[in-house]
């Protein structure tokens, strides 16, 4: 799986300022939460906003911190210590616990899938095995896909797995991963055959050719095809 896009740090942060409020609106999106754009920037800019309720408003302004520390700290290793750190603002004020792994069994919603209790140690291994792929972009969306079968807290769990995919995609310039709001049920049911049949390589090609977002620069497409 190539990167589809090769961009400077900088670059990639731009992209991640440019689109804060949208990828903090699909997140939202996904998790079912029942708010427009124009809400999710009143939120954002701490104005007054009708018609959202109190935990609506709570898991937007978690998603905003969540995202301040992806653009504050590009370069930080991905490690259990910041999944915990980033899971600690999504979660904040939400889960059973937030910023530390499940200690409990859990169900998902849809299928009988049951995801085992994390453990630390194996949480490490699993991360360090990530970092053999290769390509960055196929990197963040197997972490993603992985971590969010894992179930690895109680709560917000594709939220943080997300995070943690554009956490890899920022820190070697490959874009964005962005579900369109027009592919969200099409995500849901790809994640839901995940969880029931293992079908990654279907969900990462679903991803691949239908979520990343970049920066496209066609003079400098042209120049590099000019033959001298």
């Amino acid at each position: 799986m190539q990167d589809k896009y090769h961009l400077t740090l900088e670059q990639n942060l731009y992209l991640a300022k440019r689109n804060l409020i949208d990828s903090i609106w699909r997140s939202a999106k996904i998790e079912g939460i029942n708010v427009t754009f124009p809400q999710t920037y009143a939120i954002i800019e701490k104005a007054a906003v009708q018609n959202v309720s109190v935990e609506d408003i709570l898991k937007i302004t978690n998603l905003k911190h969540a995202w301040q520390i992806l653009i504050q700290e590009p370069e930080a290793p991905l490690t259990l210590e910041w999944l915990c750190k980033i899971h600690g603002e999504v979660a904040k004020d939400e889960a059973l616990e937030w910023g530390k792994l499940r200690t409990g069994e859990i169900g998902v919603g849809g299928t009988d899938y049951v995801p085992p209790i994390p453990n630390a140690d194996a949480v490490r291994v699993f991360l360090q095995q990530m970092e053999q792929i290769p390509s960055p972009t196929e990197r963040a969306i197997e972490t993603m896909f992985r971590l969010i079968k894992q179930q690895i807290f109680w709560d917000g769990n594709k939220r943080t797995a997300m995070l943690a995919a554009n956490h890899i995609m920022i820190a070697n310039g490959c874009g964005l991963i962005l579900v369109p709001e027009k592919e969200i049920e099409t995500f849901q049911t790809v994640l839901l055959d995940y969880y029931n049949h293992d079908t990654l390589d279907n969900a990462k090609q679903f991803i691949y050719s239908t979520c990343i977002k970049g920066i496209d620069f066609p003079e400098r497409k042209r120049t590099q095809g000019i033959s001298l």
